[in-house]
């Protein structure tokens, strides 16, 4: 019998549904595997079994009155260290909030429990949340489990080598800047970044953000199989009032034709053989699953986007955010944000003003294009999978980071989605590829996702068996 932390999350809530296991099983299964693997990858830094079997129970117990225990009853998640879960700390990486308690949950982790989900661990992330690499000085660092040379990206890195390993079917995680999306990339795993608005979010124990983050920051899910993508989404993207970004979007738009552009190097960024035949490998995919692909010699605008996403983003450094980092002082953070001054100065008023208006131009060709090729493929990164710490190679070799990440960065200025899926190794190293599409058609990311990964090997748990 397969043991049960390896089943995908669609498979438990459908054992789980119809008796043949029950969720304490199933969570007693993944607290065991978490126990076993988790030393030596740190994806998880703070576990919580009495409270995951408990939450179990109630399912297992809603289940014998009768009702209906919700869309992931008794799936075992994981959520990331920066959203508030009632009673835990929201550290987000940082000694400085290592003693924070929330004290209600954030609203995708109320809807992650409202589904019936099971809680099993906190995940880890890099201080402040910034980097593609996954450490910081209150939790450590976090281990990519098919090989601990490499990055687990950043940062939803605990989140993605903790579903890669089998830690959990689903990883929460948030994206302002590819941080579902490489991370998936990072572990071979499959990554959403839903539209801003799709899934409510917000952390009552912390102060409102400033505008550019709220235009662009988003929790999505993280899983092996793009089924468990799609029913996490569902679950997640239940209304919470407190979030006002939240839209009532239906899950699944009109139909519209199977057609995809791809574009092999997004406005000429440079690209290696491995990644580029991983594009023209799904692409093949497509046209076999009845797809139409038309390769294109460029797409609207991610260049500037990603330099207006950067300055937005740094504004609030003048503004306490810059102080913050140099009292936290956390080595590869600190780098991190030196670089980024150099690269993109803060904005002043004028400046501001005039990315936020450009957003809309941009947001509008995109609009337009999508009207011709509802789906989009294109890199997740320039680049294999970076060696772990990478960005501490010095400017030069941050600025080509920053370049490899093209995609990553562009995209959140316009609040789109993206969808990172794995197509399988190069060696031991994942590759994969992104696919774009308008807002609110998560559908269209995830029924191309699915034809691709279904003419692919699925991901399977990883056992982290690196020297």
């Amino acid at each position: 019998m397969t043991e049960l932390w390896k089943l995908d999350a669609t498979e438990v809530a459908r054992r789980v549904h119809i008796g043949e296991v029950t969720a304490r099983e199933v969570t007693l299964s993944a607290l065991a595997r978490l126990d076993a693997v988790n030393p030596r990858l740190n994806a998880v830094i703070q576990t919580m079994p009495e409270e995951a079997l408990a939450a179990a129970d109630a399912v297992d117990q809603s289940l014998a009155r009768g009702e209906k225990p919700g869309l992931l009853a008794g799936v075992p998640v994981t959520v990331k260290v920066n959203v508030d879960q009632k009673g835990f700390a929201t550290t987000n990486g940082l000694t400085l909030q290592a003693q924070h308690r929330a004290h209600e949950d954030s609203p995708v982790v109320a809807n992650l429990r409202k589904a019936g989900a099971v809680i099993i661990g906190r995940t880890n992330t890099p201080a402040f949340s910034v980097r593609w690499f996954t450490s910081n000085n209150v939790h450590g660092a976090t281990h990519n489990p098919r090989d601990k040379g490499l990055t687990p990206g950043g940062s939803s890195g605990g989140a993605a080598s903790a579903t890669a390993a089998g830690i959990g079917a689903i990883g929460h995680g948030t994206d302002i800047g590819g941080s579902v999306r490489y991370p998936a990339y990072a572990c071979g795993i499959h990554g959403l970044r839903p539209t801003l608005g799709r899934i409510p979010a917000w952390n009552p124990s912390l102060p409102d953000r400033d505008i550019g983050p709220q235009l662009m920051a988003v929790s999505g899910p993280l899983a092996r199989s793009i089924p468990d993508i799609r029913l996490a989404l569902e679950a997640m993207s239940a209304p919470d009032p407190r979030d006002p970004w939240w839209v009532p979007a239906p899950l699944v738009g009109p139909e519209a034709p199977k057609r995809v552009a791809l574009c092999v190097a997004p406005e000429g960024m440079k690209v290696v053989p491995a990644v580029e035949a991983a594009l023209r490998d799904a692409a093949a995919r497509l046209v076999e699953a009845g797809w139409q692909v038309e390769e294109v010699a460029s797409v609207p605008p991610l260049r500037e986007p990603a330099r207006l996403q950067a300055l937005l983003w740094l504004a609030n450094l003048p503004r306490g955010g810059m102080e913050a980092v140099e009292r936290e002082a956390e080595p590869t953070s600190l780098a991190v944000f030196r670089h980024m001054v150099e690269l993109s100065s803060v904005p002043g008023l004028v400046e501001f003003q005039d990315a936020l208006t450009a957003r809309l131009g941009f947001l509008r060709a995109w609009n337009l294009f999508f009207e011709r090729y509802p789906v989009v493929l294109v890199p997740v990164s320039g680049e294999l999978p970076f060696p772990d710490h990478d960005d501490q190679s010095g400017l030069q070799r941050f600025t080509e980071i920053i370049e490899a990440q093209l995609v990553q960065v562009g995209l959140p200025l316009m609040g789109l989605p993206g969808l990172t899926v794995s197509t399988g190794l190069v060696g031991k190293t994942p590759v994969g590829v992104q696919l774009l599409a308008g807002r609110y058609r998560e559908d269209l990311l995830l029924a191309a996702g699915e034809d691709i990964a279904a003419l692919g090997t699925p991901p399977a748990p990883v056992d982290p068996d690196w020297d």
